[in-house]
């Protein structure tokens, strides 16, 4: 028997990152952007983690990693109130568009 469980069936998360590079001088302005989105968009319906992380080897570029319950939650997330202050408050923050990815789930399930 495996230490680890498998995934749940009655879950189907949906994944995205975004890599969100500050144009200079504005590092800690959009750092400060950020922080509040994943504060705020934690107590989303249907999230399961969000978190953010600076680059050690790029400075100024954040990732932000966010899990779904479902693709619906996240979907509903993306044309929220939330969102939408955070591209606002982004906009003029940033170097060049954010690199935005919707991924699938392979082992990213959580261990609960």
């Amino acid at each position: 028997m495996s230490a680890f469980p498998g995934p749940r069936d009655d879950v189907d998360l949906a994944i995205v990152a975004g890599v969100f590079d500050a144009r200079p001088g504005a590092e800690a302005a959009l750092g400060a952007v950020l922080a509040n989105y994943v504060v705020v968009s934690r107590r989303s319906p249907g999230c399961r983690n969000i978190d953010l992380v600076a680059s050690l080897t790029t400075p100024g570029r954040f990732l932000v990693y966010e899990k779904w319950e479902s693709a619906d939650h996240q979907r509903d997330h993306l044309t929220s109130d939330v969102t939408e202050q955070l591209a606002g408050a982004a906009l003029p923050l940033l170097a060049g568009p954010p690199d935005l990815g919707l991924f699938q789930a392979v082992s990213a399930h959580d261990l609960m």
